[in-house]
């Protein structure tokens, strides 16, 4: 890796680190780093919001921007 990896900003949010991921972007491969929304949202609620506030946050401020090519990933747990 020879870029830097984006981050969501704040060191609390690394424990929420699941991975990273390597991808196509257009014509280009890139690393990203994949965040458990799961965790996320602990964290969130940690901080006094409710599971709905905490999952429309992510939903709209994290999965809902585009920082570049290297955008972090949100990974939600698949149960059937």
């Amino acid at each position: 890796m020879e870029d830097e990896l984006l981050k969501i900003t704040g060191k609390k949010y690394d424990k929420a680190i699941a991975g990273i991921a390597s991808v196509w972007q257009g014509n280009q491969r890139v690393e990203t780093l994949i965040y458990s929304g799961q965790k996320l949202m602990e964290i969130f609620m940690d901080e006094g919001m409710t599971d709905e506030e905490a999952i429309e946050w992510i939903s709209f401020n994290i999965e809902g921007a585009y920082v570049g090519l290297s955008t972090p990933i949100i990974m939600w747990e698949y149960d059937e």
